[in-house]
Order: C-alpha cells, then structure tokens, then sequence
C-alpha cells in the first residue's frame, strides 16, 4: 500500500511494484489524480489497483481510511508512508496542527498506529532536509512561529525519520525503515511560480530513479537490512544527530500519541 500515490515518487514506486508482480494499494487526495495514477499503474502491469482517497490534512479522513483498509485486507505486506507536502506558507488544519507537521507525519503515524497488527513492513520517506528541522515535541507547532518552508518541512522529515527508528524499537515484529530519495522532480512546491521552474529545469533526479530505494526496501530480505535505519541509495546512512537521539524519538512518539489520540502502544 502506497500513500501519495497520486503522482511523483509514489506514482513510480506504484508503477515499478506492480511490475514486478506485487498488488498495489493506491491511497491519494485528489480523486482525478489518483483516478489517472490507477490508469498509469494499469497500463503498466495490466492490473488495476485498487484505490482509496483519503486527505492527510483532516485525520478523520485518515482514520476512516484505515477503517476501510482494515475491512478489505487482512494483511498488507508493506506499509509506504510516502505522501507529504512542502508547504509554502503557514496552514493550521482543521485538527489544530501546522500542515506539513500534520501531512508528513502526524497523519502516517496515526495510519501506522491504526495498522500495526495488519503491516508486515514499513517503509518510510524521509529526506536529507531533516538537517533544517529543529522538532520540539512539546510544541508540535512550532513551526508555525516565524514560519519558513524548508524549516516546517524540514523538522517534518526529523520527525520522520525518529519516527520510525522508534518504531523498529516498540515494533519488533514490524521492520521498518526510512530513506532520503534524493532530491527529486515532483509536484512539490507547485503553487510557487519559481519552485515550478526550477522543478523543471535544474537537474534533478526523475521520480523513478527516487523512488529505487524504496522499492528495493519493499523487496528487500530483512535480514539484510537495519531494522529502523535510514537509507540513501540503497546504502545505510547516519542522519544527522538530532535525528537520532532516542530520547527525542520517545518524546515525539508520546507527544504524537496524545495529538492524534492513540495510547503509546497504538491501542
């Protein structure tokens, strides 16, 4: 199952999975887009995936998500936690949280927790633009003070990665692990002007070749991989130390917990 399916790394993960033979899930916001995505992964592998639309914004969109999730599978082999958003200017949602906060990792954690007993794998994508978080999971917004993208996106993708190192820790039976695809031509951005244009004209990396690492932690043996470990290029790679601090990972679950409404051990 792959969230923000709808287009970019998702789309292209979808795409290469479904390929190969798997049974892909596609879980996007917009119903036209992901409408479209189902087409491309159709005329990939000749097989229709199966869609859900869901918005990461409204967290009962995501707990009616996993209601249905749980009503049409009893297992889902692998979990991607791949929809986000860079978010050019400052957005409360309608649950209270700063919006790439909310999006990128609050709303993946409330899915996960909700799923844990049907997930057999996690894959999570994080970003090297955790180096611009500065996560205080006493105040889970705030980001929203002096607001700047790339630091609310940032402290986003820390979250992201603590996230799911603590995960491998309080989930043993549920490998997990987070990547940083590169910096990647996606929809990221789309309503600035410049960020549109640089999008299409610096040399980025295409949405397939980002979305390689993913799919190989998909389909790789876990046995060969660090449960909980962040991964660039199919390699293990140390995040930066505020993304690896323990204690800060405990914290942020407990605060993550209490914001979405789930105990700690996801009940």
């Amino acid at each position: 199952m792959v969230t923000g399916a709808s287009s970019g790394i998702g789309l292209a993960a979808a795409v290469d999975l479904a390929r190969r033979g798997d049974r892909v899930v596609l879980v996007g916001r917009d119903p036209a887009r992901l409408q479209s995505a189902g087409d491309r992964v159709r005329e990939a592998s000749g097989e229709r995936p199966e869609l859900f639309r869901a918005d990461f914004a409204v967290l009962d969109d995501v707990r009616g998500l996993a209601e249905r999730l749980r009503a049409a599978y009893d297992r889902i082999d692998v979990l991607v936690n791949n929809a986000g958003a860079i978010v050019l200017r400052p957005v409360t949602t309608v649950d209270g949280f700063e919006l790439s906060m909310q999006a990128n990792h609050l709303a993946p954690f409330l899915l996960s927790n909700l799923l844990r007993d049907r997930v057999g794998r996690m894959v999570v994508t994080a970003s090297g633009a955790h180096r611009s978080g500065a996560l205080d999971p006493d105040d889970l917004n705030a980001s929203l003070r002096g607001y700047r993208p790339m630091r609310a996106y940032g402290t986003s993708k820390q979250a992201n990665i603590l996230f799911t190192a603590e995960a491998a820790r309080r989930w043993p039976e549920v490998p997990a692990y987070s990547f940083h695809p590169g910096v990647v031509r996606t929809r990221f951005g789309a309503d600035s002007r410049l960020v549109a244009l640089g999008m299409r004209v610096l040399p980025f990396r295409s949405p397939e070749r980002g979305a390689e690492t993913l799919v190989w932690l998909a389909n790789q043996d876990p046995a060969r991989l660090v449960d909980g470990g962040y991964y660039f290029d199919r390699r293990p790679r140390r995040p930066l130390r505020k993304a690896t601090d323990p204690r800060l990972a405990a914290r942020l679950w407990a605060a993550s917990a209490k914001a979405v409404g789930v105990g700690e051990d996801g009940a």
